[in-house]
């Protein structure tokens, strides 16, 4: 949703249906398409599950035997090949220490009511890092059986004293969903809107570079 408000037409794949989602959508494999089609898009954005290796599921994905596989190395190795513009989105956790982290960006950032730190790896493109505001209180909830209050939503899991849908939805600024998973394992369009809208600055400024050079070869 963000890239699309920051201009793009917006086309997603996954390897399972989502019948929720609000744009040209393809059923596949992600890193295969980006293999075989990731050379004719603008830009490319890659979130590969994160249960691998995130903070809240890799000590559960360890203890299942290695459930939820890696896909971050073949994800990026497939986007280099793409030879176009690329963002890899992952929470933190282990994998940042496998990531080059160009941007955190936070809820707090965005003026919302979520604190939903999540890095991103830029190929081939770069921008400004935003300031990182420091956070206004705790994330409201049950914190080993004592209550809290605070001014952000807790947005995963079930109990714990976490938020309705309809707040998940404000929080996040989500609104082609009310499926919880759906909205947990979302962004919130905020972060893909400024990623996106520094992007367009950027193909935008890079396609003016190569027409004046074709001229000047002329």
């Amino acid at each position: 949703m963000g890239y699309h408000l920051a201009g793009f037409r917006v086309l997603g794949v996954d390897i399972i249906d989502q019948p929720n989602y609000p744009f040209a959508f393809v059923r596949g494999d992600a890193v295969a398409f980006i293999a075989g089609h990731g050379h004719g898009f603008d830009l490319v954005h890659a979130s590969p599950p994160c249960q691998h290796d995130c903070t809240l599921t890799a000590g559960t994905n360890a203890a299942r035997g290695g459930r939820y596989p890696d896909l971050l190395e073949p994800t990026r190795a497939a986007l280099r090949a793409a030879g176009r513009p690329w963002v890899i989105e992952q929470p933190p956790g282990r994998a940042t220490a496998r990531m080059r982290v160009d941007l955190c960006l936070c809820g707090e950032m965005f003026d919302l009511a979520v604190i939903r730190h999540r890095n991103f790896e830029l190929g081939g493109w770069s921008m400004v890092r935003p300031v990182h505001r420091p956070h206004r209180g705790r994330v409201a909830g049950m914190r080993h059986g004592r209550w809290y209050e605070g001014p952000y939503v807790a947005v995963y899991g079930e109990g714990g004293g976490k938020g309705t849908v309809a707040q998940w939805q404000a929080a996040m600024g989500i609104g082609w969903t009310d499926v919880r998973r759906e909205i947990a394992e979302a962004i919130p369009p905020a972060y893909t809107e400024l990623i996106g809208t520094r992007a367009a600055t950027h193909l935008t400024t890079a396609a003016g570079t190569a027409v004046r050079e074709e001229e000047v070869a002329a």
